[in-house]
């Protein structure tokens, strides 16, 4: 086999394969999940361009032989077989990729009958839940996201409860109802007060329904019960990340949440989007997060970039058709990063597993046009959003249609995490 190529550079060189300006799916990215085939099987993929790339094609052709990869773990229905070969070799199978895929690489571009198997228009395939999850988490872990709220719902002159700054909050959540992007959002029926003045609560279909824009990482390794995982090896556990919609039911929380925190207000539905994209393709993007600012435990103290500058989207489109821009954030604001949201998380000993996802929590900002939900864009409803056919939103209505974006870019380097999307449709 060729050397392998180091990413950093493959420079302004590009594909063979026509990559649009501004797609996310460049040589740099190369991220990995799961589509349904013509025969109706679900089979590995990575993507390039405008195309799928059907990993089972191209290890039945022996590219990936010298890496020692096993052909049978691309025809499954799932990436976990694949994550669990470790690191190492999952990055191998990344850089082989990118080695075809160079433009100066003859060894695939002249096999066009490889080729036409091998790379599929991404228009004609069904993308997959790209994993099989055993457990997730969600994590409570932006600052501006965390302040936002408890400005509105308790001490604007002191929003952050005692424990925020010294652990990353969280609770465990359903992994039953995780769909993939594109899945229609049943509105959920629970009680709820329509007044916090009213004695009693009503029952009925959520009259505030709302998204929350997320990232969530991806578990790539087991861990053992009993076995913490030390912040300086908690990136080894990392396989990826990929874009998190978990969708809220602002009124039913509201109600629910005290003492022990979200239940059906979160439980009936979050969206992922169907690519994982590696931490190894996000490297360039690495940047420091925000300082401490309290002294923290030693288990949680972290050195160096842990951050990552990836630009997260935000746009509404209603059943009539119209639309807006909601909102543009930054993951590297995150004041609690993911190694420490995983170090906490197995503090206790509690093991982890592959496959396992660990959600950010609401991503916001510091700029105006940040907040990562409309709870906070419209202040709990107070200040309704004027859409472009002059229709106004506190929340979501049946119809709406949200999606989320995201993207690095630095230089000529842009890797992308593709869109999760969710249409709201009538309680059943």
């Amino acid at each position: 086999m060729p050397g392998r190529v180091d990413i950093t550079s493959v420079g302004q060189r590009t594909s063979w394969i026509d990559v649009p300006r501004d797609c996310d799916f460049t040589i740099f990215n190369i991220p990995f999940g799961v589509f349904r085939a013509q025969d109706g099987t679900s089979k590995c993929c990575s993507a390039i361009g405008n195309f799928v790339i059907d990993l089972s094609v191209i290890s039945g052709a022996g590219y990936f032989d010298e890496a020692g990869i096993p052909k049978e773990v691309f025809g499954s229905g799932t990436l976990n077989n694949l994550i669990a070969l470790g690191k190492e070799r999952t990055n191998k199978i990344r850089t082989r990729l990118i080695e075809l895929l160079s433009e100066d690489n003859v060894e695939l571009k002249s096999r066009q009958d490889i080729v036409s198997k091998a790379l599929i228009p991404m228009q004609t395939v069904s993308m997959q839940m790209p994993l099989t999850i055993g457990d997730y988490t969600d994590f409570y872990s932006s600052k501006e996201h965390a302040s936002n709220i408890g400005s509105l719902l308790r001490d604007p002159n002191n929003p952050l409860l005692p424990n925020w700054r010294h652990l990353p909050v969280a609770y465990h959540g359903r992994v039953s109802s995780i769909v993939i992007s594109g899945t229609p959002v049943i509105r959920p029926s629970g009680q709820f007060k329509r007044l916090p003045t009213d004695s009693s609560p009503v029952f009925g279909p959520t009259e505030r329904l709302d998204y929350e824009l997320e990232m969530a990482f991806v578990i790539g390794r087991n861990s053992d019960v009993g076995e913490p995982i030390p912040i300086g090896k908690a990136e080894e556990y990392i396989f990826g990340f990929l874009l998190f919609n978990d969708w809220s039911a602002r009124d039913i929380q509201s109600w629910e949440y005290a003492p022990l925190g979200p239940f059906l207000s979160k439980n009936f539905m979050s969206s992922v989007s169907p690519w994982i994209v590696t931490t190894e393709a996000m490297a360039p993007f690495r940047v420091r997060g925000p300082e401490p600012e309290v002294q923290l435990l030693p288990y949680l103290q972290t050195e160096g970039e842990l951050n990552y500058d990836i630009r997260l989207d935000v746009e509404l489109r209603t059943g009539q058709g119209a639309s807006r821009h909601l909102s543009t954030g930054n993951f590297r604001h995150m004041y609690w990063n993911s190694a420490q949201q995983l170090a906490h998380h197995t503090i206790t000993g509690c093991n982890v597993r592959i496959g396992d996802l660990m959600a950010s929590g609401t991503i916001s900002g510091p700029e105006e046009n940040a907040s990562g939900c409309l709870m906070e864009l419209t202040r709990n409803g107070q200040t309704p959003i004027q859409l472009h056919d002059g229709s106004i939103r506190t929340f979501l209505l049946d119809g709406d249609t949200v999606i989320m974006r995201a993207h690095g870019q630095k230089e000529h380097i842009r890797v992308g995490f593709g869109e999760v999307t969710g249409t709201v449709s009538a309680f059943r």
